[in-house]
Order: C-alpha cells, then sequence, then structure tokens
C-alpha cells in the first residue's frame, strides 16, 4: 500500500479528474492506493502517522515543492521513502533528482520503489528541501500573495510584485558565523541551500547533487537591488563572475544575524513564515529516503 497526500491547490497541472487519474495509474503498476487530499501540515503529520501504523510501503507527495517539503518534513528521521508526483509550476526538487515530470512516469517510477537517501536543510528547525532565504525574495512573495488576491493571476503578480519590491528595498545587514570569525555585510539577500547551486548559465539555480554533505550561502555585498535583474542576465550567460557581485561558501552550519531586527520574513522552500533571528541553518546528512527512477 502507497500513501498519497495529494495538495488540491497543486499547479497547471491539476485536473478535477486527478484523483480517478491517479487511481487508475495506480492500479495499471499494480499498486494498491490510499488517496489524501490536505490542507494543512497538522493534516500531513497525521497522513504519515497513519501510514507509518498502517505499514504502508511509501508516502507520495503530489503537487509543488512547498508540498513535498511538507511531507518530507513529517518523514525525517524515520525509514519512510517519500515518492514525488510534480505537480507544481517548477518542482525544483523534482528536477535536481531527475525525478520524471510527467505523471505517468513519475507513477511508474513511485511503483518500483527504488531509494536513494538525500541531505536536508534545517533553519531553527524548519526542514527545507531547496532553499531558505531573507532579504529580497520573501518580501516578494508577500507581495505576490498581495496582488494574487487583488485578482492577478500568479505570474503576473510575481512579476509585478518583483518590480515593486526591486525599486524600493534597500537591503539588510547580516552577519554571519560560519567556519570562521563573523562577518558583517549589506545584502539585498542571503540565500542559503541545500548542497550547492549552478550560478552561471543554462543550468542556473540547478543542483548536481543532493548527498554532498553541506549548505550553499549566496549574497550579493553592496550591491542594491534594483541591479539584480541585470546580475541574472549576466548570470544566464556565464558572465556574473566577471562583475565580482555574488559571494558564496559552502558549510555544514551556519549562524546569521541581523541587528534592530526582532522578527524576520524567511522564505522556506518557497513558502514564508516569521522568525526570531538569529536565524540558525544545518544540514542533516542522508536525512531523507527519496524514490528515484
Amino acid at each position: 500500500m502507497i500513501t498519497v497526500l495529494l495538495n488540491p491547490a497543486a499547479g497547471a497541472t491539476h485536473s478535477d479528474n486527478l484523483p480517478s487519474k491517479l487511481a487508475e495509474l495506480f492500479g495499471a503498476a499494480g499498486v494498491p492506493l490510499r488517496l489524501v487530499s490536505f490542507r494543512s501540515g497538522a493534516e500531513v503529520v497525521d497522513a504519515v502517522r497513519s501510514a507509518a501504523e498502517a505499514g504502508d510501503d511509501a508516502v507520495v507527495a503530489a503537487g509543488g515543492d512547498g508540498t513535498v517539503s511538507s511531507v518530507a518534513s513529517a518523514l525525517i528521521g524515520s525509514d519512510m521513502p517519500i515518492g514525488v508526483l510534480p505537480l507544481g509550476t517548477l518542482n525544483h526538487f523534482a528536477k535536481d533528482l531527475g525525478l520524471p515530470l510527467d505523471l505517468g512516469a513519475a507513477v511508474t517510477t513511485v511503483a518500483a520503489r527504488r531509494t536513494v537517501r538525500v541531505d536536508v536543510g534545517e533553519v531553527n528547525g524548519r526542514t527545507f528541501l531547496n532553499n531558505s532565504s531573507i532579504g529580497l525574495y520573501p518580501d516578494i512573495v508577500m507581495e505576490r500573495e498581495t496582488m494574487r488576491r487583488r485578482g492577478y493571476r500568479k505570474w503576473t503578480a510575481f512579476v509585478l510584485a518583483t518590480a515593486a519590491i526591486v525599486r524600493g528595498h534597500r537591503g539588510l545587514v547580516v552577519k554571519i558565523t560560519a567556519d570562521g570569525p563573523m562577518q558583517a555585510v549589506r545584502t539585498p539577500f542571503l540565500l542559503v541551500g541545500n548542497n550547492e547551486y549552478q550560478t552561471e548559465g543554462i543550468h542556473l539555480g540547478g543542483r548536481s547533487r543532493l548527498n554532498g554533505g553541506r549548505l550553499s550561502a549566496y549574497l550579493a555585498p553592496w550591491v542594491h537591488a534594483r541591479e539584480l535583474p541585470g546580475i541574472f542576465a549576466l548570470a544566464l550567460v556565464g558572465r556574473s563572475k566577471e562583475k565580482h557581485v555574488l559571494e558564496s561558501f559552502v558549510a555544514r552550519e551556519l549562524q546569521a544575524e541581523t541587528p534592530g531586527h526582532r522578527s524576520l520574513r524567511v522564505a522556506i522552500d518557497g513558502e514564508v513564515v516569521r522568525m526570531t533571528p538569529p536565524l540558525l541553518f544545518r544540514i542533516r546528512p542522508q536525512a531523507l529516503r527519496v524514490i528515484v527512477p
């Protein structure tokens, strides 16, 4: 038996007949299916506990990166593997693991139950599979959601929110301690990734591995937020390093303090939460079993 946790709000590939489609695909693969729709993290935890008590072979996250991260968080520390049916808009985790984006192929992958172990990141005890950040991105996400409530479509809202936030963003001072003395910088953002990201070229934003046992941190000291679109364009053509605008380093653990901030917006795999600094980021090597091709 496999439990599939379905996010009813999952991206563009979601349709009203998805539950019956999943039942059909898993039935054809000879895999008994228990389908559970959820709307909160508490429901995910309850469903994972029930799957473990029932002796299920795996728990499958059907949704985008936020859904996968939520389900994975409930599985950390157990031997229960997670499968992924990538139904989101970007599906970063699935792409970096080489998981199929086609629904039928993804079900076939889950049915085969071949697993590997991957690292996960943590910030103040909250799990992330892709990355966590402070500064520019969480503010853009919050502005995007405000615009979506006004009726804008997701990508239109994102573009408008980015333009609005980048124009007036002043950056923040971050004091970082990692494998050495503390350094203080002003930067539009601090992004901490679960393993290393490509920072230039056509694979920009991708990771070649998820079991390297290191966090990767990225920041842009002394760069104004309005300069970032140009830097992004340079990165796409492989020239950002010539400008020496992006700094990065790897560590097993790092701490970030933000003088003058009692509370911070923190993006965790695309979801924004409030946290009290300092922020402690850690890597948990091979803490999650994932079903892969």
